[in-house]
């Protein structure tokens, strides 16, 4: 079976690169993959100790981060390498400030591996939630590498839970231990024989809990919002509601631009969509008849005018964290379609009730918060214009919900406390 695998990985490498000339995603997965070794052997030394950390994507990377940063803060003198699988993934964060080395992790050939994890020659790795790759994983358990999986999540439909799943199964015998987010994931590892398991939890809750901590205040949207210093609290009554529509997708967005069009002026939203191609934001733009601006436009216009816009579009990307926290309600994006759900958890940290679509139960925080009444699933648009209806224009029920995710949140911190432990002891 790891015969028949490697081959279609060294396939796979082969067909990616014709894909990758008509793909612009393809191309950045392909040619972002070129210099990494080159980058490597610039970056870390023989000398140096490193521990490493694999994110599939951005969400894992942010998830990851309470443990990367404890793990910095432990390790002050080693290196901290972050890989990532995915474009979507390395090209929003190849910058970012806490590892001292982020790269795309090669193709999990047998040459990759040995040749990564030679440069590389970590002390520790850390495998974030998911992403398997069985040569990667035998090179570690080779060199005797700790090799751990945080914030697992496992389901019975996994291949490792399958009678044909042998070859998998061998994968996770590479771990030294598993770190998961709940107990049905322990127990599914304990079927197939592996003890060597703890409920730590999800650490992205540590990662939103961190950011009520730092300074959140955006002027511009303080200026759309039109607050004065007597408003900042949110319990005080203003004049307009706010609803922030995060990581939007077409799908989402058919349904929100019908019930913005015919919402009354006491109420705005800001709109982050989750693909901001200008002629995609455009498009959108041009559907919505409410007075709308770009944030791309604001530099050319006086923020002070902002107030008289009932839609504001954020065409970037890295602040719909801090907006959330002027948020009324908030509305997270994927759940109407296949590409799933977003971060429900940033929004909720804030104590702002969420809406979202009907495609969550992959997510464990969803469907507790939906069980709990602090999230609204909506199916089509008479249930949408409900949901945001009844958040709208009852205030005791708005701030029971957001009350409930907040709590939520706060209950369900501690996983990366748990993990240091582990790990320190």
């Amino acid at each position: 079976m790891l015969f028949l695998y490697n081959i279609i990985t060294l396939l796979a490498a082969q067909l990616l690169k014709i894909v990758a000339l008509f793909s612009p995603k393809m191309k950045l997965f392909v040619d972002g993959r070129k210099s990494v070794f080159q980058n490597l052997a610039d970056k870390i030394q023989t000398s140096d100790k490193t521990i490493w950390f694999h994110a599939a994507s951005l969400g894992e990377y942010e998830q990851g981060l309470p443990v990367i940063e404890a793990i910095k803060q432990q390790f002050p003198t080693h290196k901290i390498v972050v890989t990532f699988f995915s474009p979507s993934g390395y090209e929003v964060r190849k910058n970012n400030t806490v590892a001292d080395v982020t790269v795309y992790l090669p193709l999990d050939t047998i040459s990759n591996a040995k040749q990564f994890v030679e440069l590389v020659h970590p002390e520790m790795v850390f495998f974030i939630k998911y992403e398997y790759w069985p040569n990667y994983l035998n090179e570690l358990k080779k060199q005797h590498i700790k090799t751990y999986l945080i914030s697992g999540i496992l389901r019975e439909n996994q291949a490792f839970f399958k009678w044909y799943g042998g070859f998998y199964r061998n994968a996770l015998k590479t771990f030294d231990y598993f770190f998961v987010q709940n107990e049905s994931s322990k127990n599914l590892l304990q079927s197939i024989g592996f003890n060597n398991v703890k409920v730590s939890g999800d650490t992205r809750f540590d990662r939103v809990v961190s950011i009520l901590e730092r300074d959140n205040s955006l002027d511009f949207i303080e200026q759309f919002k039109n607050l004065d210093s007597a408003q900042l609290d949110k319990n005080v009554n203003q004049k307009s509601k706010i609803v922030v529509i995060g990581s939007s997708w077409p799908k989402d967005e058919s349904l929100l631009v019908n019930y913005i069009n015919k919402s009354s002026d006491d109420v705005k939203f800001i709109i982050a969509p989750h693909n901001i191609k200008q002629e995609q934001i455009q498009e959108l733009k041009n559907s919505i008849s409410k007075k709308t601006i770009l944030f791309s436009d604001v530099e050319t216009r006086l923020i002070a005018s902002l107030k008289e816009y009932n839609v504001f579009i954020i065409d970037t990307i890295g602040i719909l964290t801090k907006i959330y926290s002027y948020a009324d309600i908030a509305y997270v994006g994927g759940g109407l379609g296949t590409s799933g759900l977003h971060n429900i958890l940033e929004p909720a940290t804030f104590g702002v009730p969420v809406v979202i679509g009907p495609n969550y139960s992959h997510f464990a925080e969803a469907t507790a918060l939906v069980n709990m009444e602090g999230c609204i699933s909506i199916q089509n648009q008479t249930e949408l214009n409900e949901a945001f209806d009844l958040l709208l224009h009852n205030e005791d029920e708005r701030l029971e919900k957001g009350h409930i995710c907040s709590t939520f949140v706060q209950m369900n911190k501690g996983a990366t406390k748990t993990i240091m432990n582990h790990i320190l002891n």
